[in-house]
């Protein structure tokens, strides 16, 4: 059994630890509260402004925009968004992981990375993987230039057939205490069914359709790499923030462990002490 010195030493040690798990969840706290407040104002933006442009490609006719011209999917890019810390349970391992199934699986015969967050450059380097193009630092601070960045990339890959799909790998934020791995395909953007054709009565388009589409296709596109970029970075505090949690609890678990043992060793130790003064008495009294 450890001596009580080296108790004391471990409970103060474990206390001080617990000290700083409680400290960093209040700080992701506060982060989860401000990125969770961004993912609800992006996501309806998101989805009204796909739902306008998939409108609107269904009614450009034969005239396409190069960013919805669908290919068969032999080539594609995989946009990796992990985090940039560890010490938040399995986030990065989770997308990581799935990263490296569906590389292997075969869905794709050449499968090109684009790497966000440091984590997910660390991973690929351990693994010798090739990258068309990594951002250690964006997870960092999401910015709209920073996932600008990162658009234009991939735009321009797609728009000169380097590649025949973009899709985006990232933690969907749920909830606290659920983030969910999500494959989302970026470019091509789906049509409509049944869009397709003539506007409808009394719909008027200023400019041309052809227009809106090559102006607005682009910012689509920035934006959806910008509102997976928040998604991700609010599930990354709230992962934090749950496993810090659970560090906490179980410091004080240890913590309770360890007083109880030190309080054991305390208590032999004065019923030893006990035991040899009745014993010393006792001698001295049959002298």
């Amino acid at each position: 059994m450890p001596s009580k010195q080296d108790l004391r030493r471990r409970i103060r040690s474990v206390r001080s630890t617990q000290q700083l798990t409680r400290a960093m969840k209040m700080v992701y706290a506060a982060k989860l509260r401000r990125s969770q407040a961004a993912v609800a104002e992006a996501r309806p933006y998101a989805a009204a402004l796909g739902g306008v442009l998939r409108s609107l490609a269904g009614r450009v006719g034969g005239s396409r925009h190069p960013l919805l011209v669908e290919r068969a999917e032999r080539s594609v890019t995989l946009v990796v968004v992990a985090g940039d810390k560890g010490l938040c349970g399995a986030f990065n391992t989770n997308i990581l992981r799935e990263a490296a199934v569906l590389m292997r699986s075969g869905r794709w015969e050449q499968v090109e990375i684009v790497l966000v967050g440091r984590r997910a450059v660390d991973f690929a380097r351990r693994r010798g993987l090739a990258a068309v193009a990594a951002y250690p630092e964006l997870m960092k601070r999401v910015t709209a230039e920073g996932s600008r960045e990162v658009a234009r990339l991939v735009t321009e890959r797609y728009g000169n057939s380097r590649t025949d799909a973009v899709y985006l790998l990232y933690n969907r934020f749920r909830s606290i205490l659920q983030q969910e791995v999500t494959l989302e395909r970026l470019l091509p953007i789906a049509r409509v069914e049944g869009e397709a054709g003539a506007p409808a009565a009394g719909t008027i388009f200023e400019p041309s359709p052809q227009a809106l589409l090559g102006e607005i296709l682009p910012r689509h596109v920035e934006f959806q790499v910008f509102r997976a970029l928040l998604d991700s970075q609010a599930a990354e505090h709230a992962a934090r923030m749950t496993a810090m949690d659970a560090a906490s609890n179980n410091a004080e678990d240890m913590i309770d462990r360890l007083t109880l043992t030190y309080n054991r060793a305390r208590q032999a130790s004065i019923t030893k002490e006990l035991i040899e003064i009745v014993s010393g008495a006792q001698a001295l009294a049959e002298r």
